[in-house]
């Protein structure tokens, strides 16, 4: 049955069809062959001082020997990674050409990772992609949704470094649009109130103080740590449309690759759809509700909100501060359910609510973690495994691959059966 929109049942048997085919990334990499410059780029977009991430005399000094970049960095969208996979034969180039659920909105809306070796500098990594599931949802926000998952593995050579999961949610943007003029919108009592000067320096002095609570050289000993501790919070916000163009600055335009004048007029002729008229009559790119408040409100939407991705770069800050240099992020999941406006704070928290020691025989603690907003709504919810320092079992043992990959090639075929078997469960 067609409801009139994209989003058809047709369109999705298209879309199922193309799981577990690897190709080509769309957007080429942020950073090609990334340094310490890259590294520091990346940190400041997201407000990370950590010097662990760009100064090399700090990292000489630490057990990694050196400059290691942020997880933020290692994987994760567009930001690294050349494509293992260039060209496709015709068959499989005519089943993956196009988008099946083509005038759908897109919202970045969950994303799961892992790690498990460091991006140093100057590493040549490559990355192999692939659609792993796809899944027909109902929905109050529209009438129809789909949550698409994608995969994508980064390596080098002789080692893997790390995945990620990246859910999209679809929605037909008609039925989006008319919800919103008929006043029924998820989204759209919510009010964004001013600041006062004493909350502008509360938060202010919160974030001032965040430095000096960093774990940072100081080990985090797995037998100092105790189911129910919480992390210290960290402060992200008023977020302002200042912040979105630091993001950009340092972690590219991601899945769109937005660009600017004749590169921008070129995207257009190439996908045509992505571009609409604003009040000038002038092409933008549906990008624009995260700068543009009347397109966010066209979407159903309050005011311009962030990226998903924004708020899983935080949740990472709020652990690589918590957990100290001599740690390592294992694996973290977060899901994005409730946008982020311009204007909004979020303190972002976790505790500690599992200690272990793994199949591995590693020392580690799971975290729950979230973001909460000044109304009180917790926006992205997620977890974190965590790697520590023991003084009984010796320094951090990084991780093995799934299936003992050394490829992207296998890594990805072993997530995808292991993200079929969590599908099915």
């Amino acid at each position: 049955m067609s409801d009139g929109g994209a989003i058809t049942d047709e369109a999705i048997a298209r879309l199922r069809a193309r799981i577990g085919i690897a190709q080509p990334h769309p957007q080429p990499p942020w950073y090609r062959e990334p340094n310490t410059d890259a590294f520091r780029q990346v940190a400041e977009a997201y407000g990370d001082d950590n010097p662990l991430w760009c100064d090399p005399d700090y990292g000489a000094g630490t057990v990694w020997g050196g400059t290691i970049s942020s997880p933020n960095m290692n994987g994760g969208d567009t930001l690294i990674g050349e494509n293992e996979v260039e060209k496709l034969d015709p068959d499989t180039k005519a089943l993956l050409k196009g988008d099946p659920l083509k005038g759908a909105h897109a919202y970045y809306s969950g994303s799961y990772r892992e790690w498990w070796a460091p991006l140093r500098p100057g590493m040549r990594v490559t990355r192999r992609n692939a659609l792993v599931g796809v899944h027909d949802k109902k929905s109050e926000f529209a009438a129809r949704t789909v949550h698409e998952w994608t995969a994508e593995v980064f390596a080098t050579q002789g080692a893997v470094l790390s995945a990620q999961y990246r859910l999209m949610i679809r929605t037909d943007r008609g039925a989006v649009e008319r919800k919103a003029e008929e006043g029924k919108g998820k989204y759209t009592d919510i009010e964004i109130e001013p600041y006062t000067d004493e909350q502008i320096a509360e938060i202010t002095e919160a974030v001032r103080s965040e430095s000096e609570r960093r774990r940072g050289a100081e080990p985090r000993w797995w037998e100092d740590v105790d189911e129910g501790d919480e992390l210290p919070p960290l402060v992200k916000g008023p977020m302002r449309v200042t912040d979105m163009v630091v993001w950009h600055t340092g972690m590219g335009m991601g899945l769109y690759g937005v660009k600017a004048l004749r590169l921008g007029v070129q995207q257009r002729q190439r996908v045509p759809g992505f571009f609409r008229p604003d009040d000038l009559n002038v092409p933008d790119v549906q990008q624009r509700v995260h700068w543009d408040p009347e397109w966010a409100r066209r979407a159903g939407n309050p005011a311009i909100y962030d990226y998903g991705r924004m708020r899983e770069t935080w949740l990472v800050h709020l652990c690589t501060d918590w957990m100290g240099d001599d740690a390592w992020l294992a694996a973290l999941d977060v899901e994005f359910r409730r946008f982020n406006y311009v204007g909004d704070t979020h303190w972002m928290r976790g505790t500690v609510t599992r200690k272990y020691r793994t199949d591995e025989g590693a020392p580690a603690v799971d975290l729950d973690i979230y973001g909460e907003n000044q109304r009180g709504e917790t926006t992205c919810p997620g977890h974190a495994t965590i790697l520590l320092p023991s003084r009984e079992h010796g320094p951090v043992r990084l991780p093995t691959p799934p299936g003992g990959a050394t490829t992207a090639a296998e890594a990805l075929d072993a997530l995808v059966e292991r993200f079929e078997v969590m599908s099915a469960e």
